[in-house]
């Protein structure tokens, strides 16, 4: 059966825009758009879909109160549409916290060039957010001691995440204590996000968290952040680790891509290294975290209940990539237990 997909947004050129998108794909079925939240009340009551794709500027109530409501009442996943601006992106992490479960970009309207690119983002979004798990709001996790002079400065953690990232990736990051080691993490994110990502993680973490620059050393209790649109990976400079970002083509149709930073760390840090692959769709990461493994670093996914997709987790765990397979809350634990090894990644 086709997803069954609710549109709630208050311009009707937009709503017509993403029924024609919708449509055009026989895994799909448009049940109704909505001008704002009270008539989507209404069209849920009456067709109960799968997802929602929703709007966060709405006369009569906006949709981060009514995503809110949503979550309370009655879960759904929803992939909000968002502008590229900083409220925007603000709004959006705010939307991701309260349960949605993806976002896209508010459609360039008039330029023809990207459509069907874009078009092909929002239906594999929608499909994935109707299997995904989504409306779940985590507890805050307990963090996690400080390992004191155990710990070696040579040890990187590494994080990638794609769908339900946003919200993963804070929750390992809470576990971490300031004297962590240096952090580098890839997530599946536009320009315009990852700031303000990186900026409301450092408000929330222990961690010094910002986005990656080019030449940047990775020190402990700091955390780096891809930016999007670039690749961040990281190669070794005398006795420090430094992440490099460059905008060479998409791999595995991402850029930044996990696999991209996970690759240049199994060359470089190997045994000192301790990666984690969460929830996310796709493959991207899975080959780098094989690479990981067999370079001597320690290695964990995210179990499928946690996870919000299991698609990147589900792949490494199948090439053979995967040491340990855990619930979210036990992924900062684990990490940390593998840090006070001064032997490497394969103990266990």
């Amino acid at each position: 059966m086709p997803a069954k997909v609710l549109v709630v947004d208050d311009s009707a050129l937009i709503r017509s825009l993403l029924k024609d998108i919708i449509q055009a794909d026989p895994e799909l079925q448009w049940v109704g758009g909505a001008p704002d939240a009270y008539v989507a009340r209404d069209l849920i009551k009456q067709h109960a879909p799968d997802v929602l794709t929703l709007d966060v500027e709405m006369p009569r109530m906006d949709g981060l109160t009514f995503l809110d409501k949503l979550m309370k009442g009655r879960p759904t996943p929803v992939v909000m549409v968002s502008s590229l601006t900083e409220k925007g992106s603000e709004a959006t992490l705010r939307a991701l916290e309260l349960g949605a479960v993806d976002f896209v970009a508010k459609p360039r309207l008039g330029i023809a060039e990207g459509m069907q690119a874009y078009a092909e983002e929002i239906r594999a979004k929608l499909k994935a957010a109707a299997r995904a798990r989504g409306g779940q709001r985590r507890a805050a996790p307990t963090p996690c001691a400080a390992l004191g002079p155990l710990l070696s400065t040579e040890k990187i953690i590494a994080i990638g995440a794609s769908t339900g990232g946003t919200e993963a990736i804070k929750e390992v990051l809470l576990g971490l204590p300031p004297d962590c080691p240096g952090t580098v993490v890839t997530l599946h994110m536009p320009p315009g996000f990852t700031r303000s990502y990186a900026e409301r993680l450092n408000r929330q973490t222990r961690l010094q968290v910002r986005e990656a620059g080019d030449g940047d050393r990775i020190l402990p209790g700091q955390v780096l952040i891809a930016p999007g649109d670039y690749h961040l990976w990281v190669e070794r400079s005398g006795a420090n680790y430094v992440a490099r970002l460059n905008q060479a083509p998409a791999v595995n149709g991402h850029r930044p891509a996990v696999d991209v930073l996970f690759d240049s760390l199994a060359r470089c840090a190997g045994r000192n290294l301790l990666a984690a692959l969460l929830t996310g769709m796709g493959k991207d990461g899975a080959r780098g975290l094989l690479n990981i493994r067999q370079a001597g670093g320690f290695t964990v996914a995210q179990d499928e209940a946690s996870c919000v997709v299991y698609g990147m987790p589900r792949e490494a765990v199948e090439l053979g990539a995967v040491q340990q397979v855990l619930p979210l809350e036990a992924i900062a634990g684990a990490l940390l237990l593998q840090a006070r090894h001064s032997g490497g990644g394969n103990r266990v």
